[in-house]
């Protein structure tokens, strides 16, 4: 079933979530400034992530953006402004809004999908890497601009990229910011699919098959993927085997097996 729209009242906030064929959608919405990252919008976004993690209807989750960008980073000019007055909430913003909110993308129990429907840059961009599956529109691309102001990286991107791409062409892209297009982005690897029109139509359509499917058991991959990155095999073999213990004891292991032998597909519950 689908959720009623938000009401009119809700469209104007920066960050909006709705719910729909158990697809949690959040959209940046910011357009006017490409969807940048003020202290409001870090803050919404942030809820909006726990909303859709908790949310037991929500069974796998699409992170979009509104207009010509995805996300471009923060907010430039509320950065001058804080930087001009010396406010230290500045720099508490990493550890306040970026880290936990990129945590929250990439271990909630749920898949997320990115459908970049513009430019993603900066910490837009890290957001996006965090996710599992990530569809470029023909028109969009990435920029990592973090060292055209002379700052480091930040939103994992120094964990994420060099995952993504290896370690030496991660340092060239931070430390050289330029804008990578969308043919470029998927020869990188940066990104799974380029989407000649609306990136939502494919990347809905897959969320959609994921949130009907075995999503315990796609909670489960992201954890053991994410565990073994950085653990030895012995470690990273144990927490398969729990994992596996977990998942071979779910109501979706056994609706699995039952329709296998009964020549039938199987429907899944997440439990």
């Amino acid at each position: 079933m689908t959720d009623p729209q938000p009401p009119e009242t809700d469209r104007s906030a920066p960050v909006l979530v709705r719910v729909e064929d158990g697809v949690g959608v959040v959209t940046f919405n910011r357009p006017d400034a490409m969807n940048s990252l003020d202290v409001p919008t870090k803050e919404a976004l942030l809820a909006a992530l726990q909303q859709v993690a908790d949310d037991p209807q929500v069974r796998c989750v699409v992170l979009t953006g509104t207009g010509r960008a995805f996300c471009v980073g923060q907010d430039l000019k509320s950065h001058v402004q804080l930087l001009q007055a010396e406010d230290p909430s500045l720099w508490e913003t990493v550890p306040r809004h970026y880290n936990p909110a990129v945590t929250l993308v990439a271990t909630m129990r749920k898949p997320v999908i990115a459908a970049v429907n513009g430019v993603a840059a900066g910490a837009g961009a890290s957001f996006t890497f965090a996710c599992d599956y990530r569809f470029l529109s023909e028109q969009g691309g990435y920029n990592f601009a973090f060292t055209n102001i002379a700052l480091s990286c930040d939103t994992g991107a120094s964990w994420t990229l060099p995952r993504l791409v290896g370690t030496a062409r991660a340092k060239e892209l931070l430390m050289f910011p330029r804008t990578i297009g969308a043919a470029e982005a998927k020869e990188l690897g940066l990104v799974n699919e380029v989407v000649p029109g609306d990136v939502m139509e494919p990347a809905m359509a897959l969320a959609r098959r994921m949130a009907s499917g075995p999503t315990l058991a796609y909670a489960a991959i992201r954890d053991v993927v994410h565990h073994s990155a950085t653990h030895d095999l012995a470690d990273s073999l144990a927490h398969e085997a729990e994992l596996m213990h977990e998942t071979g004891g779910s109501a979706d292991h056994r609706a699995a097996v039952a329709a296998f032998l009964a020549k039938e597909k199987p429907t899944f519950e997440g439990r």
